[in-house]
């Protein structure tokens, strides 16, 4: 059994799902301690404990213990996972798109058993902080599987939910690999060709999701984004598709060279929301300004992709890489004997993530009537 601390680096709930998500597709029992050891509150929190479980489920057979709130140990020996209809609640405001990241890959490499695509019914916060929100993923994260990955998972913001109820829901697709990954080599991030967002609000007033996306433009454009390509919607969320109170901003800039980067900024009380705006703005201006072709986000979320995939994969990524991304690394080389190559540009002012991917795919996937007489 890997035995696994769960301290190390960023020391939260990343090294949870990178390590299950892991666990699960290569067949490899794990230990994990420590868990979130660092944070105010450690242990799994029920957001965490809802992934785990999750994963239990599409993992047919397998054994998991200590994945209950509050646990600071989990032992997890997996079992086949196989495509199908799951969901998953916390009960809480915890972030449906943090479930779908231990999910997806799972559910991409499962034994199709004649379903060639999986659902998820995904209940919690929908716009949160410490979480992507979900905008971030729909429209950044998974378009960039699909560009470059291949792979076309869909989403359908069924109802939005804020903190601290919750209430949220989201529908995702995900298909049935039938071949590993391709390699990605992503070294050019060219030039901005439009930038595009969302203000919004729910039960609130809808002058503030104005205020928001005005400070927004106001920003951009003094930092030298060109008024013309900027395009932010304003919205005040309709009433029956949104649960519980709350607002953000969420931009993605598009570039000649297909890279898509984004900034977000969640409503917190006491903050104005043309502060929320401006938030926004300055991280996807930060992003922009570091000169990599993903984002501080994506940095770390293409790691495990990357490293599933077949062939050499290099991505180019602003510096300083980030902790969650520095952790990715870490687990990806521990578990699965991948070796990661960092690669400095002459200015220091990039850095080129390169690692060659184990090409992973099922056994049970690979063998035909051929493959079963060869063996024998």
């Amino acid at each position: 059994m890997e035995q696994i601390d769960g301290s190390t680096l960023e020391g939260g709930g990343q090294i949870l799902r990178n390590a299950v998500s892991f666990a699960a597709l290569l067949q490899k029992p794990i230990m994990i301690d420590k868990i979130r050891a660092s944070r105010k509150q450690p242990g799994l929190k029920a957001q965490h404990a809802a992934g785990l479980n999750l994963v239990g489920r599409i993992s047919h057979g397998s054994e998991m213990q200590g994945a209950s709130k509050d646990s600071s140990t989990l032992q997890f020996t997996p079992g086949d996972l196989v495509a199908g209809s799951y969901s998953a609640d916390p009960g809480t405001a915890g972030a449906t798109t943090l479930l779908l990241q231990i999910a997806l890959p799972c559910l991409l490499f499962a034994n199709s058993n004649g379903v060639n695509t999986s659902t998820l019914r995904l209940r919690g916060g929908t716009n949160a902080i410490q979480a992507p929100q979900v905008d971030y993923t729909e429209r950044v994260f998974l378009p960039f599987l699909q560009r470059h990955f291949m792979v076309n998972v869909g989403l359908t913001i069924v109802r939005r939910g804020y903190y601290p109820k919750g209430g949220g829901e989201v529908s995702v697709t995900v298909p049935t690999m039938k071949e590993p990954l391709p390699a990605i080599t992503i070294l050019d991030r060219g030039t901005v060709t439009s930038v595009r967002g969302r203000a919004y609000v729910a039960g609130l007033p809808k002058h503030l999701a104005k205020e928001s996306r005005d400070a927004a433009v106001a920003l951009l454009v003094k930092k030298g984004i060109d008024p013309s390509v900027i395009d932010i919607e304003y919205v005040r969320e309709d009433a029956a598709k949104a649960f519980g109170a709350g607002s953000g901003v969420v931009l993605w800039a598009e570039t000649d060279t297909g890279c898509i980067l984004g900034g977000s900024s969640v409503g917190q009380k006491g903050v104005e929301a043309a502060e929320i705006g401006r938030e926004a703005a300055e991280e996807l201006e930060r992003n922009l300004t570091q000169g990599g072709c993903v984002d501080e986000y994506l940095q770390d979320q293409w790691i495990i992709f990357g490293v599933l995939a077949k062939g050499k994969s290099r991505v180019r990524c602003g510096l300083p890489l980030t902790l969650h991304t520095r952790t990715a690394i870490w687990l990806a080389e521990k578990l699965t004997g991948v070796s990661f190559t960092q690669i400095p540009d002459e200015e220091g002012k990039t850095m080129v993530l390169e690692c060659e991917g184990i090409g992973f795919m099922p056994k049970s996937h690979k063998e035909t009537p051929q493959d079963i007489m060869e063996e024998r």
